[in-house]
């Protein structure tokens, strides 16, 4: 239906454009561009589209030499890159036909009247380019940030004016329209905090076992200082189970390292234990036999 009334908009806008065209004359100084394709026209073309794409070589190797340490100066430069695309495409077309003879404000007004038609015939499109600009003015997510969003989880890798790239830890890349970029969770925002459980046993003395706690917890910091922001905290008995008590730890990381410091933790504490005399239970089996 709603494809159905953007044709039917669509085709009213090109009655309206057209009979005022036919007024006004643009129409026929649109369609009879008087264009002249001669050798030095042809070579003219080619090289003021040459220029333009040189230039923009050059300014996207300046935007990403830059390389900003800020993930909101790097999502500004991802964003200009991805404009820049879409000026030099434009003025690439306006100066290859006026360097065929074709009146510059000419080529430009008909593009104007495209641009209408197109806006309100891809409906998607423009919502695309104004969810991703207030997306951007919000600061709801920059490059750089760690975000999940329908269950995926990667860093943007890139913001443009239609579509965002998220990588993940793997390398994935899941390219989405900025319209669905809905229900986002923005983990660069939070502090984030590796979790790691392991369970003694039931007969261990618990009350001494914790007071060891403490010189374990800064031990493994010392070793992974580059990993780790702050030392372990012990934060108590998480559960009973059914073969252990099991102890809860947690550390405060950088969200891209989170998993990594959460095996690292794992290791540390297994290894701790040992050394402390304590063995990490696992469920067994008691045959009986009569």
């Amino acid at each position: 239906m709603k494809k159905f009334l953007g044709l039917i908009v669509c085709v009213v806008l090109l009655i309206v454009i057209g009979a005022a065209g036919k007024l006004t004359g643009t129409t026929e100084n649109l369609l009879a561009l008087n264009l002249h394709l001669d050798s030095g026209a042809v070579l003219s073309a080619i090289s003021s589209v040459l220029i333009l794409l040189i230039v923009q070589q050059v300014i996207t190797l300046i935007l990403k030499s830059l390389n900003p340490k800020s993930h909101r100066a790097r999502t500004g430069i991802t964003v200009a890159g991805s404009v820049l695309k879409y000026v030099v495409a434009i003025v690439a077309l306006c100066a290859v036909l006026s360097a065929f003879g074709a009146d510059v404000r000419t080529v430009v007004a008909g593009i104007g009247v495209l641009a209408l038609i197109i806006g309100f015939g891809a409906e998607s499109l423009i919502e695309d380019m104004v969810t991703g600009l207030f997306a951007i003015m919000d600061n709801q997510y920059n490059v750089g940030d760690i975000i999940e969003v329908n269950g995926f989880r990667g860093t943007v890798s890139d913001i443009g004016i239609r579509t965002t790239s998220l990588t993940d830890a793997g390398g994935n890349v899941l390219i989405v329209n900025n319209s669905n970029m809905k229900n986002i969770l923005n983990r660069s925002n939070n502090a984030s905090r590796a979790v790691s459980e392991i369970d003694i046993p039931y007969e261990t003395d618990v009350e001494e076992f914790e007071k060891l706690l403490p010189a374990m917890m800064d031990e493994i910091y010392a070793a992974h200082t580059d990993k780790m922001k702050s030392v372990p905290v012990y934060l108590g008995i998480g559960e009973l189970g059914e073969s252990g008590i099991r102890l809860k730890f947690c550390v405060e990381v950088e969200e891209k390292n989170i998993y990594g410091v959460q095996r690292i933790l794992n290791r540390e504490l297994l290894v701790a234990f040992r050394k402390a005399g304590v063995e990490v239970p696992f469920p067994q089996v008691d045959v009986h036999q009569r």
